[in-house]
């Protein structure tokens, strides 16, 4: 799939927890653990552009100019159930970032997405969102969910994912051009069960220890 808008995070330390990831025989408490850490990672390569402001401070020794960020505050916004595995890592470096939740399951008839919770700070227009989800398979949980936060006022979006598929990544591309997607790797495909290939399984159940 050509013109795919995707922001691949090649960095060597998230490579090489992805890799762990991925082995079959990695348990739960080292999969919990590497996820938060690579959430953390990312987070750290999402907000290189954050703007900045210059603002006097008084040091021990003088006073001095210095960076504080300004702008849009963030909010965390994960898709249960997995994308509660990445919260912990963003939070760590971004303590004061507010965090909603979304849930939703497909309509066993319909096989459309059909929210059943969600929970967003009141001044969610004001913030840039981060919605976290470990993996981008199909793309129709995604896109609905970014369609459903839109609805609820929110103006500015990132979708952060652990592992992408090039036809997940398609969908949101066509849904919502405005939203950027960053994830730790481009994957080769989805399979005929909708897993994606190489992949690491499912998530949430490796997350939290459940088949």
């Amino acid at each position: 799939m050509a013109d795919l808008k995707v922001n691949v995070i090649d960095h060597p330390l998230i490579q090489h927890k992805l890799t762990i990831m991925r082995k079959e025989n990695t348990g739960t408490k080292d999969f919990r653990e590497l996820l938060e850490e690579i959430s953390m990672l990312m987070a750290y390569e999402i907000t290189r552009s954050m703007p900045l402001k210059e603002v006097e401070i008084k040091t021990p020794v003088t006073t001095c100019k210095s960076k504080t960020l300004t702008g849009k505050k963030l909010a965390v916004v994960p898709i249960l159930r997995a994308g509660l595995g990445m919260l912990g890592g963003i939070v760590n470096l971004i303590p004061t970032a507010k965090v909603g939740h979304i849930g939703l399951y497909r309509d066993p008839e319909t096989l459309k997405p059909v929210e059943y919770y969600c929970k967003l700070p009141s001044d969610v227009g004001e913030r840039t969102l981060v919605v976290v989800d470990p993996m981008l398979a199909t793309g129709g949980s995604s896109a609905a969910a970014l369609t459903m936060l839109k609805e609820k006022g929110a103006k500015s979006i990132i979708l952060m994912c652990l592992v992408a598929a090039p036809e997940g990544v398609k969908v949101v591309n066509d849904e919502h051009p405005d939203v950027e997607i960053y994830t730790a790797s481009l994957d080769e495909c989805l399979n005929d069960h909708g897993y994606i290939v190489p992949g690491l399984g499912d998530a949430g159940d490796r997350i939290f220890g459940t088949k």
